[in-house]
């Protein structure tokens, strides 16, 4: 007897468990239940497109900052450019002229007689 009223007693403290949790009460209904889960998931997803948007901030600030690389390094090219063609420019001028090519002779012939004795002494 004592056995049954246990029972009893068992069964009516876990009649409102169901086998995979809780089973909703009579106070909510299942549109109720659906709408909260629905707010969870928005929640959700509001969390993961402000990620998002923090990213492709960072993405596209890191893009200006290349950007404002490559732009500084193509007016260093450009003068660079600049330079070495006003350096072609006097070469050639120097070249055009006998007295150049005897310079240029000398020259080479210094930079040669350097190398020369640089390999000796080694």
């Amino acid at each position: 007897m004592n056995t049954r009223r246990y029972d009893r007693n068992r069964n009516s403290l876990f009649d409102s468990l169901e086998e995979g949790g809780i089973r909703p009460s009579s106070s909510y209904s299942t549109s109720e239940i659906a709408e909260q889960e629905n707010d969870r998931g928005i929640e959700s997803i509001g969390d993961r497109v402000s990620v998002l948007k923090r990213l492709t901030t960072d993405i596209h600030d890191e893009v200006d900052n290349h950007n404002r690389m490559l732009e500084r390094l193509e007016q260093d090219m450009d003068s660079s450019r600049g330079m070495l063609s006003g350096t072609v420019a006097r070469f050639t001028r120097v070249f055009e002229t006998k007295g150049g090519r005897s310079m240029f002779t000398i020259i080479g012939s210094m930079v040669v007689v350097f190398f020369l004795v640089y390999y000796l002494t080694k």
